[in-house]
């Protein structure tokens, strides 16, 4: 579409004509035409960013034309010309899209200053379209690490901003959340983010291995170390020499581990289980864990020294349920995703059923989400996904709660549904009220009204 095309239709030939001059005259590419419908016709064809249009004209009105071209390219700029211009008329005329309302007769230089006018508003539109593209590329460029992290929460958003602070420091990080909501996604951010990029990013998880095993994993062997050491193995601390090792649960090691774990962190050598040569190497270390640190060491479980050792940069990943924004982004995305993989039409969620998901606890946050997607994705045999068939599938106490209600009209059912939920959260909290409505993710106030409403006061 040509920024300087401009489409005049009127049929008053002699008024027509002049405007049709004078504008070419300054430069601008005119099609002509003296039927409203001619005009259409041409702009299916190829569309111009502005249009001047006179009012009255039969048996298509300036009127009809206004409208039609608005549905057809919203963008483009539409300008209606009138003898017998009147406030309503303008102001109608406004209502339906149009950009500028000129009464007859009118000079040639109003004319070009008008249509230069709304020329300078399209090219302002199109500058700030491309800074909007511009602007999403780079936000894409600095969140690239997180592209598996769904969300715009703004809980999520200050972990993002934290991870960008911290990634070039050769700081311990200890990540705390609980299981499911993406530890180990931040700690290869981290990594990606790093100096150290280009390097090993070596995993271990240390709730998975007994002592024995979680020593070797980390330090190596020597050949005849124990049984079946039939030779050297090198650990994942030589392993991640000069990048990242992340130390997924640390909150699970054993005592004599935290000892061992706590020497090699601070003299950044060890030796291999059987060996006696010394090994430094220079490692980041991240460590994750759905544990609390700070209430393992209040109860002895933990040492002081290792914890702060550790949690030199804390980073708190928010539950789910605490950034319910992201649960229809999450939902939409993992439904697409599934979709995508098998070539298949997307399904959707219904308004009712993505409410109902919003309002789940979420124990096993963004993992119990994704596992909950692909299972309606599976089983529903329409392109809709509804309230009572996510009620019905909810894994976990509250999912086989629902499934006592289907001999229940659905109403009926969501209303049990949601007072056993309130009473399940009312007796985990030990009757507080403030904490089992943030427990249930809803405001104190919308708990009480549900408490009354329930007879549960």
């Amino acid at each position: 579409m040509n920024n300087r095309e401009i489409i005049v239709v009127d049929d008053n030939s002699s008024m027509r004509l002049g405007m049709v001059e004078s504008l070419r005259r300054d430069g601008y590419v005119v099609r002509e035409f003296d039927k409203g419908s001619d005009a259409l016709a041409a702009f299916r064809q190829r569309t111009a960013p502005v249009v001047i249009t006179d009012l009255k004209m039969n048996p298509i009105t300036g009127l009809d034309v206004l409208r039609e071209i608005k549905q057809l390219s919203p963008q483009t700029e539409i300008m209606v010309v009138s003898a017998f211009g009147t406030v309503d008329t303008a102001v109608e005329a406004m209502q339906l899209g149009a950009a500028d309302f000129m009464t007859k007769p009118f000079s040639a230089e109003e004319l070009r200053f008008r249509v230069g006018r709304l020329c300078e508003k399209i090219d302002n539109a199109k500058a700030l379209a491309k800074l909007q593209e511009e602007y999403t590329v780079l936000q894409h460029e600095v969140f690239k690490p997180y592209e598996k992290m769904i969300g715009q929460s703004t809980l999520l958003r200050q972990v993002f901003e934290l991870v960008e602070r911290v990634a070039q420091e050769d700081s311990t990080v200890l990540i705390e959340g609980e299981s499911g909501t993406g530890k180990e996604l931040i700690a290869r951010a981290l990594h990606q983010r790093s100096r150290r990029k280009d390097r090993p990013f070596i995993k271990v998880n240390c709730g998975s291995l007994a002592d024995s095993l979680l020593e070797s994993e980390l330090f190596g062997h020597e050949k005849g170390a124990f049984t079946g050491a039939v030779k050297r193995k090198k650990g994942r601390f030589e392993l991640a020499d000069g990048g990242t090792l992340f130390l997924d649960e640390i909150g699970d090691i054993s005592a004599t581990m935290q000892v061992k774990l706590l020497r090699a962190l601070q003299e950044k050598e060890f030796e291999r289980v059987g060996g006696e040569e010394t090994i430094s190497v220079n490692v980041r270390i991240i460590s994750a864990t759905h544990r609390s640190l700070t209430q393992m060491v209040q109860q002895e479980k933990f040492r002081e020294d290792l914890f702060y050792r550790l949690r030199v940069i804390p980073i708190q990943l928010p539950p789910l349920r605490e950034r319910k924004e992201d649960i229809p982004l999450l939902a939409t995305h993992f439904l697409n995703e599934l979709s995508g993989s098998r070539h298949e039409t997307p399904k959707k969620i219904s308004s009712e059923g993505m409410n109902l998901l919003t309002q789940y606890f979420w124990p096993g946050n963004i993992r119990e989400l994704q596992n909950l997607m692909e299972r309606l994705w599976v089983i529903s045999d329409s392109g809709e996904i509804d309230e009572a068939m996510i009620a019905q599938h909810l894994s976990g106490s509250t999912g086989r709660v629902a499934g006592k209600f289907d001999h229940l009209p659905l109403e009926q059912a969501l209303e049990a549904f949601e007072k056993t939920m309130i009473l399940q959260a009312m007796k985990k909290t030990g009757q507080v009220k403030n904490q089992a409505a943030k427990l249930l993710g809803i405001p104190a106030s919308s708990l009480y009204y549900k408490l009354e409403k329930y007879g549960l006061l």
